[in-house]
């Protein structure tokens, strides 16, 4: 079933379970944060984002290009500054496929789907050596910089690969394989493959990753 959704295109990809911290100031995006505040069961203050491709968060000419498959968040903390603009929290509530894209309101509306998550089997193996591969990474990593993850990984196979592709280093296209991944074994699968890559690239050359998303502490919710 196709929904509409109020759409804030980002310049990054997002995933289910994150939480996400937005200086809202165009025009545009605070009428969508005024329009999620008329709502007044707060479960039901959801808007969408999926990355952009090419283009601008803001600005006359804003997105050019987007991806297609991007994530369905919850508005849930609010606080509107002096000079209208809003700091606000959103927490990422599953994935979504964006089917149309229309500027006609005072904000972007998009006629999306939500995707169904498949309920997949995970291999212990594959979960094991995902976990392992991080924390080869997050120990080589936290020499050099602040541990990329607040707290222990998750137990659960599902999260545990949302967890891993948030805070893998990497540019914004490796990071949409990752959300566009069928189910959780074959995001893992991939997520530690990447991983790997970034390892061994370390290992080479002693820095850090160049995605600055990759620097931002993700603590899951």
């Amino acid at each position: 079933m196709t929904d509409e959704l109020p759409m804030f295109p980002l310049n990054a990809v997002l995933f289910p379970g994150i939480s996400l911290p937005l200086r809202v100031f165009e025009d545009r995006y605070r009428a969508l944060v005024r329009h999620l505040l008329t709502i007044e069961d707060p479960a039901e203050r959801l808007f969408g984002s999926v990355a952009i491709r090419e283009g601008y968060e803001v600005g006359d000419h804003g997105a050019q290009s987007l991806f297609r498959t991007g994530v369905r968040l919850q508005l849930t903390e609010v606080e509107e500054n002096p000079d209208g603009t809003f700091d606000v929290i959103a927490v990422g509530r599953d994935r979504i496929q964006l089917d149309g894209l229309r500027a006609g309101s005072d904000y972007p509306v998009g006629q999306v789907t939500v995707l169904t998550e498949p309920r997949a089997q995970v291999t212990p193996e594959v979960a094991a050596r995902a976990r392992a591969t991080f924390t080869a990474y997050r120990a080589m990593v936290s020499e050099i910089a602040e541990d990329p993850l607040s707290g222990d990984l998750p137990s659960d196979p599902e999260f545990l690969a949302w967890t891993l592709s948030a805070v893998a280093p990497l540019p914004m296209a490796e990071r949409q394989q990752l959300l566009e991944a069928t189910d959780a074994e074959e995001r893992l699968v991939l997520v530690t493959d990447l991983l790997r890559g970034e390892l061994e690239a370390m290992n080479v050359i002693s820095s850090l990753p160049a995605t600055e998303v990759a620097r931002t502490r993700w603590s899951p919710n």
